[in-house]
C-alpha cells in the first residue's frame, strides 16, 4: 500500500498500522524514503516521476493523505496564491496520484483508493458552529468530495473503489492540540473502512467512526 504525506501525524500512523498488518508500506515523504523519491504533491512533474518509480509495482492501496491547511482567515484575509496552493495540494494532486497510480492499482488485488477528506468540505456540515472563515481549506475539501465521486464513476469499470473519509477533528499539526480525536484512534477507524472497502462503497464519503457523513 502507498500512503502520501507519511512523514507525521495520521498519515505516519497509517503507514505503521499496515506495517504491523504486514503490508509492504511505500510511506511517501519530501525526503523520500527506500521505497519511493521523494515526493512533493505540489509538483505534477515529481508525481509523475513517483508513478515512473513504481512501475509495475503492484499496490493495493493508495490513502492521498498529503494536505495543507492554508489561511484560516476570513474573506479580508483571502490571498490568490496561498488559496490555489491550497488547492493545488489537497485536490489535484489526488487526482494526479490516481492517474498516475492507476496501472498500479489495477496489479493490485484490493484496489483502494482513500482520500482523506473533511467533514469541513460538506455543503451540509461544514460549516455548522463554526464561525472562523478557513476559505482555502473548506473550498479544497468541498472539491475533493466532487474528485472523489468522479474517480468513483471513472474507475468503476477498473474494480477500483474510491472513498472520501473524514478523519475527525485530530491531535495533529493541522488539528492542534485541542483537537478532539487522538491519531491513533483516527487511523484505526480509517484503517478499518479501507479494509472493508468494497464496490458496493464506492464514491462514499465516510466519517472515520463509520458514519455517513452528509455531502
Amino acid at each position: 500500500m502507498l500512503v502520501t504525506g507519511a512523514g507525521r501525524g495520521l498519515g505516519r500512523a497509517l503507514a505503521d498500522l499496515y506495517a504491523a498488518a504486514g503490508f509492504r508500506v511505500i510511506a511517501c515523504t519530501r525526503q523520500g524514503t527506500g521505497d519511493a523519491p521523494p515526493l512533493d504533491v505540489s509538483d505534477a512533474a515529481s508525481i509523475a516521476a513517483l508513478g515512473d518509480h513504481l512501475a509495475g509495482v503492484p499496490i493495493d492501496i493508495v490513502i492521498n493523505n498529503a494536505a495543507i491547511r492554508g489561511d484560516t482567515g476570513g474573506l479580508a484575509s483571502l490571498e490568490t496564491h496561498g488559496f490555489l496552493e491550497v488547492m493545488r495540494i489537497n485536490v489535484l494532486a489526488p487526482l494526479l496520484v490516481a492517474r498516475a497510480l492507476r496501472p498500479n492499482l489495477l496489479a493490485g488485488r484490493r484496489r483502494v483508493i482513500a482520500n482523506i477528506g473533511s467533514r469541513a468540505g460538506s455543503l451540509a456540515e461544514g460549516t455548522i458552529d463554526d464561525e472562523d472563515g478557513d476559505y482555502a481549506y473548506r473550498c479544497s475539501k468541498a472539491a475533493l468530495n466532487m474528485a472523489t465521486v468522479k474517480l468513483a464513476q471513472d474507475f468503476r469499470s477498473d474494480g477500483i473503489a474510491v472513498l472520501s473519509l473524514h478523519p475527525g477533528w485530530v491531535k495533529t499539526d493541522m488539528g492542534g492540540t485541542e483537537a478532539a480525536v487522538e491519531v491513533a484512534e483516527s487511523a484505526l477507524g480509517l484503517k478499518r473502512l479501507i479494509d472493508d472497502a468494497r464496490m458496493a462503497e464506492t464514491g462514499s464519503f465516510r466519517a472515520y467512526d463509520g458514519r455517513t457523513v452528509l455531502w
